[in-house]
């Protein structure tokens, strides 16, 4: 069988060593394709990326994450992202990997989803790499990215267009930093994930604050009042800000946020320190964009 030397060389490039780096590393190809496919549709001409995948593509965010998410610059209540599935297929294909893409109906809210699944096993089938590692994946092993849209932005945002060199040179629409981090620290502050915290929202705020990012407070508030976790007639001052800040570092299971970023991140060791005190420090550390 003729193996698929690009797509080997794709995957190989992220020096995969084990079973679990062999398929993180296909993800993050998959991610790479997607977005591709995406840019040669001129999606980025309506479309920002911003979230944990934007970071970590884009600035480095030393940790894994799964989704792709997306914001339109302005509301446009027809846009569709299904019109731009047919192109991310196509790229997939043409980089040998054989995907499904759908949809996902949803009965309430007004965020577009789509899922990306491909077989895990058929995909490593096409690619060189050690006899060992291909016979530990289980023929119904699947490789899923997924896209979530939303197509009714909050407020202006600042964007920049950046350029990713895998698996060709192409550029990406991405919200400027401050407002990727307010972004995370809307979902830091309101998000209820099946009852357990997600520790990788606590994870990415510590790189916010490593890297001494300014938080576009304006977008913040607008995205705290469309959530309906602020006043439309209110404004959202420092104090209030703090606030908030600090009565939800009162409230989180850090033993359960850091069992959650466990499997995305490669040294355990730097969540031995997690707990109250620790984010309370970091939350008197947060500069805002002037």
């Amino acid at each position: 069988m003729i193996k698929n030397q690009a797509l080997t060389a794709l995957i190989e490039s992220h020096s995969p060593k084990t079973k679990a780096e062999y398929k993180q590393a296909l993800l993050v190809a998959m991610q790479e394709i997607c977005l591709l496919g995406l840019w040669r549709s001129g999606f980025f001409e309506h479309a920002a990326f911003y979230g944990g995948t934007a970071l970590s593509l884009f600035h480095g965010l030393d940790r894994f994450s799964e989704d792709l998410d997306f914001s339109l610059l302005k509301p446009l209540p027809e846009f569709s992202l299904s019109a731009f599935l047919a192109g991310v297929r196509q790229e997939l294909g043409a980089w040998g990997i054989d995907a499904d893409l759908a949809m996902v109906q949803k009965t309430s809210g007004s965020i577009q989803t789509a899922n990306i699944k491909a077989n895990t096993l058929s995909v490593m089938e096409s690619i060189s790499l050690p006899v060992h590692i291909l016979k530990s994946f289980h023929r119904d092993e699947i490789s899923h990215v997924k896209f979530e849209l939303d197509p009714n932005p909050p407020c202006n945002f600042a964007t920049e267009m950046k350029f990713l060199l895998s698996p060709i040179p192409f550029s990406v629409r991405i919200m400027s930093p401050p407002d990727l981090y307010a972004g995370k620290m809307h979902a830091l502050l309101v998000r209820n994930w099946q009852n357990r915290v997600k520790g990788r929202d606590w994870y990415d705020f510590i790189w916010f604050v490593k890297h001494e990012i300014a938080l576009n407070l304006s977008h913040l508030e607008a995205r705290l009042k469309q959530s309906g976790h602020l006043d439309l007639d209110a404004t959202l001052t420092i104090a209030q800000f703090s606030k908030l800040m600090q009565k939800r570092i009162r409230t989180v299971d850090y033993e359960q946020a850091k069992q959650d970023v466990l499997p995305f991140i490669m040294d355990p060791r730097q969540l031995e320190n997690w707990s109250k005190e620790l984010f309370a420090q970091l939350a008197e550390a947060i500069t805002l964009q002037e």
